[in-house]
């Protein structure tokens, strides 16, 4: 294989996408570096990183069910409901929180279960089902907590998991670190495993991966439990950032991981994607509010062009297909 074919099938599909997201990244950051001094300094750069892993996090598992032509909207409460478990049971002392940890990560993967059993198995529409379980949890969450004033709703996030997830390692943030695990661990799982190919065949064709002896309803299951996981985890690593969690704490995240993802060139009709251009979708989204942050625009005006930044975007995916 020549140089030229290697280049031309790095620039094709999805890597072509990936290769946008990147530039779409860059470009940002560039404008904003021109425009606002010090938006392009390690400082600024590092900050954006670090809010841009959380929204990473939760694209992780919103990736994973959008490959199967999936869609999961209970990310919100199951955030949420992941930050409550993990102060209330932790009650902020450092030797329940290993015990504190699982119950919150099993929070995230009983809920993925349920929606993944409720997609896969009962044929409930993805819609549906995880926004009936969004608003389960939401529920169970100001039930439960007694709308977060309970006794041990006031505890804090153990400081040894403060350290961890705020702490740095070489000058580099934890949470960083942490995020690259993450996308490791993604990217392993969906290039190098027997597991990721069956996802995307079940994502490009779900009738002929059955055919061809592909457990179809078990990698959907196993998808939105993997969602929940990766919802959950943003859940511990935003209350350890805060100290508490608050009401309402991942309502943002439905947005933008679902914006993070689709800006990241993964297709919402199933089978086309990978994790790096959800990462670079992330930093992207971060990017775009953060420099009109600095620039004072109102609220209204972040939000149109947010909204317009992102639609030239997909606008430009549009157009590369159509090219195909």
């Amino acid at each position: 294989m020549t140089t030229l074919d290697t280049a031309k099938r790095v620039l094709a599909g999805p890597h072509r996408r990936v290769l946008y997201a990147f530039a779409a990244a860059a470009t940002i950051l560039v404008a904003g570096a021109v425009i606002h001094p010090g938006f392009g300094s390690w400082t600024s750069l590092r900050t954006m990183l670090v809010l841009a892993s959380f929204i990473g996090f939760v694209g992780a598992g919103q990736m994973l069910v959008v490959l199967v032509g999936g869609i999961d909207l209970s990310m919100p409460w199951v955030l949420n409901g992941a930050a409550i478990v993990l102060t209330t049971s932790s009650l902020g002392q450092s030797g329940r929180l290993p015990l504190a940890v699982a119950l919150a990560l099993g929070v995230g993967a009983a809920v993925g279960l349920a929606n993944g059993l409720g997609v896969a198995w009962l044929g409930v529409p993805a819609v549906v089902m995880t926004l009936g379980m969004n608003g389960v949890l939401q529920g169970l969450s100001l039930g439960l907590s007694k709308g977060l004033t309970c006794g041990s709703c006031a505890s804090y996030a153990p400081e040894p998991l403060r350290r961890l997830v705020v702490g740095r390692l070489f000058g580099v943030p934890s949470e960083l670190l942490l995020w690259a695990g993450v996308a490791l661990f993604v990217t392993v799982l969906l290039t190098l495993t027997t597991f990721g190919r069956r996802v995307y065949a079940v994502g490009n064709n779900p009738r002929a991966a059955f055919l061809a002896g592909v457990g179809v309803r078990g990698v959907t299951v196993v998808l939105y439990m993997l969602s929940g996981v990766f919802a959950a985890l943003a859940g511990i690593t935003l209350v350890a950032y805060g100290g508490q969690p608050s009401l309402g704490l991942g309502d943002p995240y439905l947005f933008e991981s679902i914006a993070a993802v689709v800006v990241g060139g993964v297709s919402i009709l199933g089978g086309r994607g990978h994790y790096v251009g959800v990462v670079a979708g992330s930093v992207t989204l971060v990017a775009i509010v953060t420099l009109l942050q600095a620039e004072r625009v109102p609220e209204y005006g972040r939000n149109v062009i947010y909204g317009l930044v992102i639609l030239a975007i997909l606008f430009t995916y549009g157009r590369e297909r159509a090219d195909d």
